[in-house]
């Protein structure tokens, strides 16, 4: 055969697999959320005594954010944000929905566009396996805010054990361990969607208090454990240590549940086609700062047992966020720029090549450019910005710019809390105010004049427009 049909051969069988390969496959998406979950929680961020071989592993093999934060340290309003890019007071909801709020007709608005929804629109199979906590009115359900199926719970709460859920539209009581539970439905969306591109959002409702009971395949690695906690005074320790061991059994409950889905993806040979991002509503606290709980804490100090404490600490707004992106994302990679929840819109869709919606205002940056490029982008943003404006048992305005060295907290409403600013060089519990310090008012001063300029670019209701 001589060799120029040789060469027209396989230009021919060439041409012809492109043809039938057709577009490249789009990629599927899987986002977990957990609740209340500190950072300081992980293995792979530090923990030596909490037990997350799956998480730990998830960011052996992928990226894990050492600077993400949410916009609000309390659920329903950072859920409203990681989902349509926009703040919480944006959306209207401020602090976390309670059940009157609910039946009163407060949740996630019509006019703010979820990704899920564009993801929908552009061809992908939906689900929202586990908690919503946006709304409990027939016009706010997960249905209508762009998931094909919701298997889960609409208000805020649950219990660890026998929970109540919503399946294929009828609530029912269901025996077992709850994480147990929403893994297994999240198990048989992947297996019923496995030939087609899918976007699956599985939010955990651990280790959200109670804590306990858990199964006790997570409860008995804890069970001798004398944990470290916070050095603060007339903390509560032997309260402390054993909330602390309740919460790592929560924990391990997720961890373990993970390494379930993750095993599913390898089984149905589809770890290389599916992005996983792994993060929290809000970081949390047991005994750090004397608190417990989130931005809403109270404290967990002798004393002052009735008293709560409204505040943006670090620890409250701080939270894990993991990504594997086979093929995209080199294994180990550590990402430093401050990201925030409310970056989810843009980079969702950015990580999937689906375009934003043109007509819709969010407020996120898109970070897969990061993870493309590994990180270093020296034009990224250089502050993280949040508010929360609690109302349910607190009342508060507070807001807070964030960069890499400083955190400056400012309470608008005067309630007897303090303003604050933190040297997190050499401060980094953030245990001493400088807010007050003639020497740092210069700095002060330039950091409020940033937090107006961005509370004015989102129209917040604390800045009068002219202003």
């Amino acid at each position: 055969m001589g060799l120029r049909i040789v060469l027209a051969l396989l230009c021919a069988a060439f041409c012809n697999s492109l043809v039938h390969a057709g577009p490249a496959k789009k990629l599927n998406i899987i986002v977990i959320t957990t609740d209340d979950q500190a950072r300081w929680s992980l293995g792979c961020y530090g923990n030596k005594e909490a037990k997350t071989p799956h998480m730990d592993r998830l960011a052996k093999s992928g990226a894990r954010f050492l600077n993400a934060f949410v916009a609000t340290p309390v659920c329903s309003p950072s859920r409203g944000s990681m989902l349509t890019g926009r703040y919480g007071t944006q959306l209207k909801i401020t602090d976390w929905i309670t059940p009157k709020e609910a039946d009163g007709g407060l949740g996630l608005p019509k006019e703010a566009i979820t990704w899920m929804s564009v993801l929908q629109r552009a061809g992908w199979r939906t689900g929202l396996i586990g908690k919503w906590h946006l709304g409990m009115l027939p016009q706010f359900h997960p249905i209508r805010k762009g998931f094909d199926q919701f298997t889960g719970f609409l208000g805020g709460g649950n219990t660890p054990l026998n929970p109540t859920l919503e399946i294929d539209g009828k609530e029912q009581k269901v025996k077992g361990p709850l994480a147990d539970i929403l893994t297994d439905h999240a198990i048989d969306f992947v297996r019923k969607n496995k030939d087609r591109p899918f976007a699956l959002m599985l939010n955990f409702r651990d280790p959200h208090a109670p804590y306990a009971p858990t199964a006790a395949v997570d409860a008995e690695p804890f069970k001798n454990l004398d944990p470290t906690i916070p050095d603060f005074p007339n903390l509560k320790v032997k309260q402390v240590k054993k909330l602390t061991r309740e919460y790592y059994a929560s924990v391990h409950s997720v961890d373990r549940n993970l390494g379930r889905l993750l095993e599913l993806l390898d089984q149905l040979g589809l770890t290389e086609n599916t992005i996983i991002i792994f993060t929290s509503d809000h970081g949390y606290m047991i005994g750090h700062h004397g608190l417990i709980h989130k931005g809403n804490a109270a404290w967990i100090t002798e004393g002052r047992e009735k008293e709560r404490r409204p505040n943006l600490f670090d620890h409250a707004l701080q939270v894990p966020l993991i990504i594997r992106w086979p093929s995209v994302v080199k294994a180990g990679t550590d990402v430093k720029e401050m990201v925030s929840n409310i970056d989810t819109f843009p980079s969702v869709l950015g990580m999937l090549k689906v375009d934003r919606p043109r007509e819709y205002k969010q407020e996120g940056m898109d970070f897969s450019p990061l993870l493309r490029k590994g990180g270093e982008d020296t034009s990224w943003r250089n502050a993280v910005f949040a508010q929360y404006d609690p109302h349910n048992g607190l009342d508060a305005n507070m807001r807070s710019i964030r960069t890499e060295r400083w955190h400056l907290v400012r309470q608008y409403k005067k309630n007897g809390q303090p303003d604050e600013l933190f040297d997190l060089k050499n401060d980094p519990e953030e245990l001493r105010n400088l807010y007050g310090d003639v020497n740092h008012r210069s700095l002060r001063d330039d950091l409020q004049r940033r937090l107006t300029e961005w509370m004015t670019s989102v129209e917040d209701p604390l800045i009068r427009k002219g202003e």
